[in-house]
């Protein structure tokens, strides 16, 4: 990219307090007449976010998809920079076997791609966003900043995406399944669901037609936090769900591997509202369990997550921070605990887990030595996981010192390790290989 244009990407950037505000009038001052549209929090999502009853067999196949207007985007010398967006609608498969509908976003970047060969392809999977479909990664690209006195949604993993656009690499972003996609509640932290809608999404950006992306462009993931859990249990699913694709290299930062671990360390924490939403998906995954959890659920505990399955991070820092899941309870048990001494709920985080395949191709798996929020240890041992597997891992733990806040310390990770995460992405894309620091591992913090 030249160096003007990268001036004026940076520029961008100086204005997304305004555009953002902007896109909020927008977000909630269009009419919801029709009767397909639905209003979450005030927000108006479109029409294109209600799924068809019916949907095309193969998995990754477009159902739909229309012009995406970026709301950071500049023009520049050879089109629009950071890119040309397209929102799209594509088919999955669930936990459960059965069709879905996700959405997401393609952006077809402005600048050169400076590596060799055909312009490579990245599946975003978007960090811990909410569960209101208003949360959505793709909206949050047309309205970085939507605030109203019913919700707070920041598109903060626009930074990542153009970051990427800004090296010349074609982005394809995924919503997730029920998120965005109006007919069902999202499923939170569900690895099947995340792995297929992530390998899915690259299907799917690549049947796009008028993009520079072909079957030989190369195809990395890059995921942070909840994101991180998507690629890492994408890569270890590639193999078996989708032969087809082959991937070059995948950055899995902060991956919540071992549930049974974040649900306690995320009880009583800023982001306790990120309780609510895993259990919410675990009920909408598997609903044997709602009858379980209604047992044990007070009158609070159940408007929680009903009142959460609709929020955006920042409307749960405001509503639920520190909130401890005893207060939830009949008898006053941690949601933990009850998951402890519930057999059918340990099972299922137990099918949960993500470090029991090996992963397809090289993982660069990144941690925040001072993370309690998606615990360091846990994030660790994948990382010990994957090793004894035989799996070309670099592990990089990000050293930081503790700041007495769990978010903040599992936060500055993603914004310090960001640039060293997408460079060696991009290194892996350019086809220098990657060297596996798996011996390193017993002396390793």
């Amino acid at each position: 990219m030249p160096a003007r244009q990268r001036r004026l990407l940076g520029a961008a950037f100086t204005v997304v307090a305004c555009l953002g505000a902007q896109a909020l009038v927008i977000a909630t001052a269009s009419a919801a007449t029709a009767s397909d549209e639905v209003v979450s929090r005030g927000v108006t999502i479109p029409a294109f976010y209600n799924p068809p009853a019916t949907l095309p067999a193969a998995n990754g196949a477009l159902v739909r998809s229309e012009p995406l207007p970026l709301a950071l985007s500049l023009p520049g010398l050879d089109g629009t920079l950071p890119g040309t967006a397209t929102r799209l609608m594509y088919k999955s498969t669930d936990s459960n076997g059965r069709p879905v509908a996700v959405t997401g976003a393609y952006i077809e970047p402005s600048a050169d791609w400076s590596g060799s060969g055909p312009r490579p392809l990245v599946a975003v999977a978007p960090g811990t966003v909410g569960q209101g479909d208003q949360c959505s990664a793709s909206m949050g690209l047309e309205h970085p900043l939507v605030f109203n006195s019913q919700t707070v949604s920041v598109g903060y993993e626009d930074l990542s995406i153009y970051r990427l656009l800004a090296e010349g690499v074609a982005v394809v972003v995924t919503d997730y399944v029920g998120l965005g996609a109006t007919d069902r509640l999202h499923t939170y932290v569900n690895r099947v669901d995340e792995a297929h809608a992530v390998l899915d999404a690259v299907r799917a950006a690549r049947s796009l037609t008028g993009t520079s992306v072909t079957a030989a462009s190369p195809v990395g993931l890059y995921g942070y936090s909840q994101g991180g859990g998507a690629t890492a249990a994408a890569a270890e699913l590639q193999s078996s769900y989708a032969p087809d694709i082959t991937l070059s290299g995948t950055y899995a930062g902060a991956p919540p591997a071992d549930l049974t671990s974040v649900t306690k360390a995320i009880d009583g924490s800023e982001l306790a509202g990120a309780l609510g939403w895993s259990l919410n998906g675990f009920l909408q995954s598997d609903p044997a369990l709602k009858p379980l959890a209604e047992a044990h659920l007070n009158d609070a505990g159940k408007a929680a997550l009903t009142d959460l399955s609709t929020m955006c991070v920042g409307d749960a820092l405001l509503g639920y921070a520190y909130k401890k899941s005893t207060s939830w309870t009949t008898d006053g048990q941690s949601i933990s605990d009850i998951i402890a001494s519930t057999p059918a709920f340990q099972s299922f985080l137990d099918e949960q887990r993500i470090g029991t395949l090996k992963p397809s191709g090289p993982v660069r798996l990144a941690t925040g030595v001072s993370d309690n929020l998606v615990p360091h240890a846990q994030a660790r041992q994948l990382a010990v996981d994957w090793c004894a597997k035989g799996a070309d891992v670099t592990y990089k733990p990000v050293v930081l010192p503790s700041v007495g806040s769990a978010l903040l310390n599992h936060f500055a990770p993603l914004l310090t390790d960001q640039g060293d995460a997408i460079s060696w992405l991009t290194d892996r894309l350019a086809g220098r290989q990657a060297t596996s620091n798996c011996w390193s591992m017993p002396v390793q913090l």
